[in-house]
């Protein structure tokens, strides 16, 4: 089976990642748009868009019937969901399978164990990977006597969801009900499910995952990525492979997600996520994203796939063409996000209009972005504007890299997270790599 038509149920930088490869492949894509994005690039790139609804994304880029009756009546074979949004949602990939299409993605029944955080944890220690104490709490009575239990601090975190959404961070029993609140809010408006789960919280921990492959038969790695730099436990900078981790904890952790992969019989590109002690190299089972990551692309420098390609193969039905010995990473990148953010702010949200954008370039510079000059940068969504990759044969080269590309980066017309970028690479914890989670708290302003 080969696709024809692919419906991209997404926006901004991933979506015109997405519709590159897809027309590499010679793939004709049609973009779902809301009100809001109709204008943007990756609409005028399209062979043909289609307007879900108005911009907030619940009328629109949520609203599951809305795009699945939008694919079906485009003429589309395929549906990719793009990272965020309907990604994970079981109920989306259904509905797609029972318009007659494929859904991009893992089998619906990986979802449905994936995307619920609970189901998943419950999943990793079947297949024998460790987990941090903490469970399910439906109620908040059962999240008061879940939390004495666990123990502060500790993490409150969405069920159904990821990227930091409906998560927050508790250190005093007297702060849980407001923080509950403010989770539960977060986790409907972005998952449509306001359910949390409470998890012992690590103070020194580092967030490590594995890239992962599986055609449903076979599984296997492409490395691990350290996110450990975030704010509001979203991530601001990617490296692959992670860094001062002793060979033997980074192959114990690509084992596990190899194994978990399989335990499931995984199928497409995924991320399992895990959170690592900082001293020794312990480490938990957090997730597995079962999706594209918006980190991917540090994982493409280093190996040379193509993991839009990949998910688009697996759906066609193709069985792995990749065998573990034949992904030889070679090299290490960085990824820093650029936010429509002011860092000085708490990170206040800055949407409205870039008057100047001038992306640097260069040999091992990439840029995955769907800004230009004259953008506008809507309210509803993440204020992601793009990623900055850099690539090097050494690590320190490609911070160096990194940090000539950044001065040569130029957005005008609203704050970003640019300046931040510029002191965390020029901060010499980060030069010497292997940073922990509470590293953003600590940063010299």
């Amino acid at each position: 089976m080969t696709f024809k038509r692919l419906f991209i149920a997404n926006r901004g930088e991933i979506a015109l990642r997405v519709l590159r490869t897809a027309r590499r492949m010679g793939i004709e894509v049609v973009l779902g748009v809301s009100e809001a994005d109709a204008g943007s690039l990756p609409a005028r790139l399209a062979d043909a868009t289609v307007v879900l609804g108005p911009g907030p994304s619940p009328l629109s880029y949520l609203a599951i019937d809305n795009v699945t009756a939008a694919a079906r009546d485009a003429g589309c074979d395929a549906v990719h969901p793009g990272y965020g949004f309907l990604s994970e949602n079981a109920a989306f990939a259904q509905g797609v399978a029972d318009a007659g299409m494929t859904f991009v993605g893992p089998a619906i029944q990986t979802l449905e164990g994936m995307g619920d955080k609970l189901a998943a944890r419950a999943l990793a220690v079947a297949a024998g990977l460790p987990i941090l104490p903490g469970g399910e709490a439906p109620t908040a009575e059962d999240v008061r006597r879940r939390a004495a239990e666990t123990g502060y601090p500790l993490l409150l975190k969405a069920v159904a969801g990821g990227g930091g959404k409906g998560m927050r961070r508790v250190d005093h029993p007297d702060d849980l009900d407001a923080a509950l609140g403010m989770a539960r809010a977060e986790a409907q408006a972005s998952f449509g499910n306001p359910a949390v789960y409470v998890e012992r919280f690590v103070a020194r921990g580092r967030h490590v995952e594995v890239q992962i492959l599986g055609d449903g038969v076979r599984a296997i790695h492409l490395g691990t990525r350290d996110c450990s730099i975030q704010r509001r436990f979203q991530k601001l900078v990617e490296e692959a492979p992670a860094p001062a981790m002793p060979a033997e904890a980074r192959a114990a952790i690509e084992d596990a997600a190899v194994r978990l992969a399989r335990h499931i019989g995984y199928r497409g590109a995924g991320t399992a996520e895990f959170l690592v002690d900082a001293e020794d190299f312990s480490f938990y089972f957090l997730e597995l994203n079962a999706r594209i990551q918006v980190e991917h692309p540090v994982t493409e420098a280093i190996t040379g796939v193509d993991l839009i390609e990949q998910q688009l193969l697996v759906a066609m039905g193709k069985p792995l063409a990749l065998t573990q010995a034949m992904v030889r990473p070679q090299g290490h990148a960085i990824e820093v996000r650029i936010n429509a953010e002011d860092p000085d702010a708490d990170f206040r949200p800055s949407p409205g209009r870039v008057a100047r954008a001038a992306w640097p370039a260069g040999p091992g510079i990439r840029v995955d972005s769907h800004i230009a000059s004259g953008g506008e940068v809507p309210p509803f969504y993440d204020s992601l504007l793009g990623k900055l990759i850099v690539h090097g044969a050494t690590r320190d080269l490609a911070v160096a890299r990194m940090a000539d590309a950044l001065a040569r980066l130029a957005i005008d017309g609203l704050p970003t997270t640019a300046p931040l970028h510029r002191r965390i690479l020029a901060d010499p914890r980060f030069v010497a790599g292997g940073v922990d989670t509470g590293f953003l708290a600590g940063l010299q302003p």
